[in-house]
């Protein structure tokens, strides 16, 4: 489920993943398998940087299904193993994603918060960002083993 409160510059999405805090959190914490579900249907990764830790550096270019590349670069705020991850992206455009997962009996419910520095922006593209959101969600439900994508 995907939400946009444009005014406030804040995009948010809610899934139930089948599998444990611990497998998804393993899932951002590992370039590998991180590689392989970031992103809307159609796009690959190449990473060039990826520190998982406080403070350290994920630098990578996304590259889309129409041949065009993304080059991303964002920091790791925050991580608390099993329950949270927050990252600023420190190229345009500006956000910062909070990722808290919480058990919830054999799965997680995971909510990915996206606050953009400037909610005009968020309010030209929120028709993008909530199927993208949950394609990127779909993607690593698939990682996880319960998908079909």
């Amino acid at each position: 489920m995907s939400d946009a409160n444009s005014a406030g510059g804040i995009a948010r999405t809610e899934r139930f993943l089948s599998a444990t805090p611990q497998r998804v959190f393993e899932a951002f914490e590992q370039p590998e398998q991180i590689a392989r579900w970031w992103g809307p249907d159609g796009f690959t990764n190449t990473f060039e940087l990826f520190e998982f830790k406080p403070g350290g550096r994920w630098v990578f270019v996304m590259h889309g299904p129409n041949g065009i590349n993304y080059p991303n670069e964002s920091v790791f705020r925050e991580i608390v193993p099993e329950s949270r991850v927050v990252i600023e992206h420190v190229v345009q455009p500006l956000f910062t994603l909070t990722v808290t997962l919480t058990a919830q009996g054999d799965g997680t419910h995971l909510t990915w918060v996206q606050k953009f520095d400037d909610p005009g922006f968020l309010e030209k593209v929120m028709h993008i960002i909530g199927p993208a959101n949950e394609q990127n969600l779909d993607r690593l439900q698939t990682v996880l083993g319960g998908g079909t994508h």
